[in-house]
């Protein structure tokens, strides 16, 4: 499993295994699956609703703890700085790890009271605290990374974004890289549009690979740490055994050219979504 040094020195497994959408009480048992298999990056989040099931996979894995990689996020209604250290304490508790190893704003957020900077600010003294190792931001746009980067402030490990080959995001993703942010994709998959695509299908047949291989390898060789999420153990292996995949130039290109800029979630200008009853 490849290695991808962030900004800040630490390492990240550039494949592992997502959990948006998978409910608490299956959480655990995917996420199992996942660890047999061989993932030892697990994404997740306190918007989830599923950091409880994940932690009690992780820890009836038997795996120490020194070999997995696990990030969650900050959820949009503990922006204010009071709130972000103890919000990332619960997902602790949730998790039943004394740290993680990636900890995240889930979006900015531009338009509610409080400014994104001062959660970033309170991030970099979360990170203070020991209880994650590394911080970062999740759906930032160019504008958003260049108000927390200035020259005092410290630069985000990465950036986790929607990206897929119909939203390549290669403008956003060579600011990343000028501000030595790893680019993280989000829904690689396109929440499994791929699998309706005509284009696709012939490209993949053509390469000899199923649809999610070629695209999981077309993210891994331009240089995304990408975290798919799968719902059967058959998938889950599948996904995983993409990462041996190698694609040629010619397929490559194939699948660059299928980028429209189309989102498939929301976008991070115009989403500003508290819980209204968690505000």
């Amino acid at each position: 499993m490849s290695l991808i040094t962030l900004n800040d020195g630490f390492s990240i497994p550039q494949f592992g295994f997502g959990t948006w959408q998978i409910p608490d009480e299956q959480a655990r048992d995917r996420v199992a699956e996942a660890l047999e298999i061989g993932y030892r990056h697990i994404d997740t989040a306190q918007m989830y609703g599923n950091e409880s099931g994940v932690g009690r996979a992780i820890a009836e894995s038997g795996i120490p703890r020194e070999e997995l990689y696990v990030t969650t996020k900050l959820n949009n209604n503990n922006h204010a700085p009071d709130r972000v250290i103890s919000s990332l304490g619960d997902s602790l508790e949730r998790l039943g790890l004394d740290h993680v190893d990636l900890f995240l704003i889930h979006w900015p957020l531009p338009e509610i009271d409080i400014d994104y900077v001062d959660t970033w600010n309170a991030m970099i003294t979360a990170r203070g605290t020991g209880q994650t190792r590394s911080i970062g931001v999740s759906n930032f746009t160019a504008e958003n990374l260049r108000r927390i980067t200035g020259p005092d402030s410290v630069v985000p490990a990465v950036n986790q974004i929607e990206v897929h080959p119909y939203l390549a995001q290669n403008d956003l993703r060579a600011v990343d890289a000028e501000l030595g942010i790893a680019t993280e994709a989000w829904s690689p998959l396109a929440m499994g549009t791929v699998f309706e695509d005509p284009q696709l299908a012939a490209i993949a047949e053509r390469a000899g690979h199923p649809v999610s291989a070629i695209v999981i390898a077309w993210h891994l060789q331009r240089g995304d740490i990408l975290f798919p999420k799968a719902s059967s153990a058959a998938r889950i292996r599948e996904n995983f055994e993409a990462q041996n995949v190698q694609l040629d130039a010619e397929t490559i290109a194939a699948i660059d050219a299928l980028d429209e800029g189309r989102r498939i979630g929301p976008d991070p200008v115009t989403f500003n979504w508290v819980p209204a009853d968690e505000v």
